[in-house]
């Protein structure tokens, strides 16, 4: 079936084009925004040839697989001109997987229960609105991640005479300059999304964060006597100070003040007046204020950081390794895991390296190996429902997307949802006790291997395995064939 088709047979189920108020798109699914939800037939749509499932929740979710969803919601919005909608909050985790067809119904549906559950406190908004901020930019995160490391590897085999000449010197610089496109002005992207957010003009958002790395800034430091020329990193006000943070509350002052210069200045003068008015007070609140002090904050959680993450004790290295990978499940169910994103990207400006991101990536490990281990009591209760469902989701959590494991066999069965965090955790000290850093964030499982530091990969894939075995063990250990009875 072609795409167009696909789209005609999606219009019949929800009511037509005309019933779109806006449309847009994950990485996996469709997100139609409907005027009226009355007029979808909710079965004609879930048996549509290639949709792989539907979420009925405020934004009808369509769920068709990665690329396929943004194709289809590309070549729907063109050819009927709909308007398209914000980028949605989605899981940075769950990318790059089909979802499938013999799960979905089970555990997208549990998942959205529970997040219906979950009361919308200030801190999950604000945890949220962070999640709108990076999500878009995950894809570009993990590419330049890849090219990065890819440099680092082919410029370390040239060092090492195993490979030579000018095709490699020229794939090595290639690689850091794709790389570097995008974390070298990593902030200015951030600005652009953040003003997306906040809802100030994206342009004069990336102005901010482009202000953050300028290099008259060191200048402007110096004459302020804020820089300190022989330790460059210790200055009061530089290049970078602040990181995404003092970026992202950059361009939040810069919403409130385009917002209050806009109402005040006349319609004919607003183009030029409203964004030299509001990038002139911005800036010296940036420099003066924003910078200084978000700066210092980040400095202290790097330095914080450090004492678990990147301490020399092994002891605590494997002790912090184990609570991280342990206690992220739980944090992920209650929404929270999304305020670790800009500490990766803090760990990514400031150590060149993240080495959060792998220590958390074993939950997902821990997942799995209880599946199996459940897998196993359930073939021997004969529950062909369980085992289809774990059959189904097992792939997926290989590479590294969980929910459907976490949905629609652990949370539900309840113990085996705590067996995995405790079995992931050994994968986590061990990560955490070898050092392991990648050089960007995005699936975990098996597809990350490549975003780690080329003599950290197969320490990460170890940890992996540390993490299934974990998972499997500690489920055997504590669960009982008869603990399966909640989903017989």
């Amino acid at each position: 079936m072609s795409n167009q088709a696909l789209i005609q047979n999606i219009l019949t189920a929800i009511g037509g084009a005309e019933n779109i108020d806006n449309v847009t798109n994950c990485m996996t699914r469709m997100r139609v925004k409907l005027k009226d939800n009355s007029k979808v037939d909710m079965e004609k749509l879930k048996n549509t040839d290639r949709v792989l499932g539907v979420v009925e929740a405020e934004t009808l979710q369509i769920v068709l697989g990665p690329g396929t969803a943004k194709k289809v919601t590309d070549e729907l919005i063109e050819t009927h001109q709909l308007n398209r909608g914000l980028n949605p909050q989605d899981d940075p985790m769950a990318t790059n997987v089909n979802e499938s067809t013999g799960v979905t119904a089970d555990w997208q549906g549990n998942k959205e229960s529970v997040k219906q559950s979950r009361k919308q406190s200030p801190l999950r908004r604000g945890l949220e609105l962070i999640a709108n901020i990076f999500i878009p930019m995950i894809p570009a995160i993990i590419a330049a991640g890849l090219f990065s490391g890819l440099s680092t590897l082919i410029g370390q085999l040239i060092a090492q005479e195993v490979v030579a000449g000018n095709f490699w010197e020229g794939t090595r610089i290639l690689f850091s300059l794709l790389g570097t496109s995008f974390l070298g002005y990593f902030a200015i992207y951030t600005g652009v999304n953040s003003a997306k957010q906040f809802g100030a003009t994206e342009a004069l958002g990336g102005m901010v964060g482009a202000m953050s790395i300028a290099a008259p800034l060191i200048d402007f430091a110096t004459l302020l006597g804020l820089y300190n020329a022989d330790q460059p990193l210790n200055s009061i006000l530089t290049t970078g100070k602040g990181g995404i943070i003092g970026v992202i509350i950059g361009v939040w002052v810069l919403s409130k003040i385009e917002k209050i210069v806009r109402k005040h200045t006349p319609d004919v003068l607003d183009l030029i007046v409203t964004p030299f008015v509001t990038l002139l007070i911005t800036g010296l609140l940036m420099v003066m204020v924003i910078m200084p002090v978000s700066g210092y904050v980040s400095d202290i959680l790097v330095n914080f950081l450090n004492l678990f993450i990147g301490s020399s004790n092994p002891i605590i290295s494997v002790l912090s390794g184990y609570i991280l990978s342990a206690v992220f499940l739980p944090m992920v169910l209650l929404g929270l895991h999304h305020g670790l994103i800009p500490i990766y990207a803090i760990q990514l400006e400031n150590l060149g390296g993240v080495s959060l991101f792998p220590v958390l990536a074993m939950a997902g490990a821990g997942q799995v190996g209880a599946a199996i281990a459940i897998y196993l009591y359930a073939r021997k209760r004969n529950n062909q429902r369980l085992q289809k469902i774990i059959t189904g989701a097992l792939p997926a959590g290989f590479l590294g997307v969980g929910e459907p494991l976490i949905y629609g066999v652990t949370l539900p069965l309840g113990k085996p949802f705590i067996t995995a965090g405790l079995g992931a955790g050994f994968g986590g000290a061990y990560v955490m006790l070898m050092g392991v850093q990648s050089t960007a964030w995005g699936p975990s499982g098996l597809v990350a291997i490549p975003l780690m530091f080329p003599d950290k990969m197969i320490h990460y894939f170890i940890g992996l395995v540390i993490a299934y075995i974990g998972g499997f063990i500690m489920t055997r250990l504590f669960m009982k064939p008869s603990d399966l009875e909640l989903l017989d």
